[in-house]
């Protein structure tokens, strides 16, 4: 958002006022998808140490529905004073370029705050599937196009457009299956409802730990320290790269000096030794970031979703 130059005079005079009553209340921080999912592991692995420094509690809130359009739409009409926030990943980018109407303007609604992480996604499959890697993956999808299922955390998520694109790449046709979130998508797949899923590793946690379902590749360009067996798509698709991010979101309008204080707490969090182990440990990649950087990051990632919706009727609708 772009501020006036008396907006701007005025946002520099309150500063010192709203430094020193600013927060007033508990925080909320609203989570567009289920329980479980890497956006709502993330909210509650950083809420302890954002607390401490804030001196109020942040209250995670999970809103799901329509790829996070909901959620969007609970922000948008949350008073912009600095107290409700929105952690929203890569789908923030991607779901406003499909064809049909949302309840709020992605463009004028938000302020980008900052960056929290960036991570891939992992394509798993049911310990069953009848393929050991992914280039058996890619063969069983040629002998039966169409009829091999995926799951994403929702319709025009970003895990749909890292499955559209495989298809793209490799010829391919999937069926794909949204959820509500990360963890209903890993759940599925463990139960064999499904016969893959792509989503983060934090999701898949539960399935892998319970040996119900299989990693076969990450979207990454190269392979991860995390998972170092598991082979990146590009190794068979070359050229393939799409990573999600995970980041804060405010109202329009919403306070600056409100804004740089609750990224203060964000980067007190971040940089605690625990709590980065613990976003690593989940896949995570820790980020130190602001709302300039963090607006930039999506119109790049949004002209990446343009290019890959061009060729993708599969994600319109």
């Amino acid at each position: 958002m772009r501020l006036t130059r008396r907006a701007s005079i005025l946002a520099t005079l309150a500063t010192p006022a709203l430094a020193q009553t600013y927060p007033e209340r508990a925080i909320r921080l609203i989570i567009p998808y289920s329980a479980g999912g890497v956006a709502d592991t993330i909210a509650r692995t950083i809420q302890p140490k954002m607390a401490e420094h804030l001196g109020q509690s942040l209250v995670v809130e999970n809103r799901t529905g329509a790829s996070g359009a909901i959620a969007a739409a609970a922000l948008a009409q949350s008073a912009p004073d600095g107290h409700t926030f929105m952690l929203e990943g890569a789908t923030f980018a991607t779901l406003p370029l499909v064809s049909r109407p949302l309840p709020v303007d992605y463009e004028t609604a938000f302020t980008p705050v900052a960056q929290v992480t960036s991570q891939p996604y992992y394509l798993a499959v049911h310990q069953n599937f009848p393929a050991e890697d992914f280039q058996g993956f890619l063969a069983a999808a040629r002998a039966r196009p169409g009829q091999i299922t995926y799951g994403t955390p929702g319709h025009a998520h970003i895990g749909h457009f890292m499955g559209e694109l495989i298809q793209l790449r490799a010829g391919v046709r999937l069926e794909h299956i949204p959820y509500r979130g990360g963890a209903d998508a890993s759940r599925e797949v463990g139960t064999g409802r499904i016969d893959a899923a792509i989503i983060s590793h934090s999701s898949l946690i539960p399935a892998l730990q319970a040996n119900r379902a299989r990693l076969i590749a990450v979207t990454s360009a190269e392979r991860r320290p995390l998972t170092p067996q598991t082979p990146a798509i590009s190794e068979i698709l070359p050229g393939y790269d799409l990573v999600s991010w995970t980041g804060f979101f405010a109202p329009s309008g919403s306070p600056p000096a409100a804004l740089a204080r609750f990224t203060q707490a964000l980067h007190h969090a971040i940089q605690d030794p625990a709590t980065r182990e613990r976003l690593i440990a989940g896949g995570n990649d820790p980020i130190l970031s602001d709302g300039p950087a963090y607006a930039a990051l999506i119109n790049r990632d949004r002209a990446v979703a343009r290019d890959i919706l061009a060729n993708a009727p599969g994600l319109r609708g």
